[in-house]
């Protein structure tokens, strides 16, 4: 797995992520938050899944071009997280709180839901009015796998249809929170890119 040289020129701090729909609630984010991460040799680098987290680690920490790396992650997948972090030099990590210690952060089951609880399901459907997706979603829900699961879960389900849909909705739903009310994870791996108070 090859990383472009090219996207971590000027990085002083990489941020690694599950996959593009991470990659733009965290830029979607950053924005809000008035941060500069470019400006600030932050890079937001999709993995392509937490299963690929330990080449990351080692490519990218002590033992490779020792940057500063942070992340998040699903609470399925933290048995890599906290291998990749320890055969990377990074630290033994025997649980969450220690993993989001070395500024990793865990979401629930992934990032959608974190967005859509934090929203709230009405919210969510408000956004999806707004883009024309409401009827579609209702179209949705008539489905037989459907029937009988948690609005949230058709939600999220709906979300991760279509090819794009993901990271349109990562953005829209990060656009549409109230800053006081942004799932913990994301604004914990933001939280953890933010150079230390005397400078880099």
């Amino acid at each position: 797995m090859q990383i472009e040289i090219a996207l971590l020129r000027g990085a002083r701090t990489v941020l690694l992520v599950e996959g593009a729909s991470d990659l733009v609630a965290v830029q979607t984010l950053a924005v809000r938050r008035g941060r500069d991460l470019a400006g600030e040799g932050v890079r937001v680098l999709p993995m392509g899944g937490a299963t690929n987290i330990g080449h990351f680690l080692e490519l990218l920490g002590p033992r490779g071009r020792g940057l500063r790396l942070a992340g998040l992650y699903d609470a399925a997948e933290e048995g890599f997280v906290r291998r990749g972090l320890d055969r990377a030099g990074l630290g033994a990590a025997a649980s969450a709180g220690r993993i989001a210690e070395l500024g990793f952060h865990v979401c629930v089951r992934d990032l959608e839901d974190e967005l859509i609880r934090a929203l709230g399901t009405d919210g969510v459907q408000e956004v999806l009015a707004a883009e024309g997706d409401l009827r579609s979603f209702r179209l949705f829900q008539r489905q037989p796998a459907q029937q009988g699961r948690e609005l949230t879960a058709q939600l999220r389900r709906f979300i991760g249809t279509r090819s794009g849909r993901k990271e349109a909705y990562a953005r829209l739903l990060v656009h549409a929170l109230d800053l006081d009310r942004v799932p913990r994870p994301l604004d914990g791996v933001l939280a953890s890119a933010a150079p230390p108070v005397d400078g880099w």
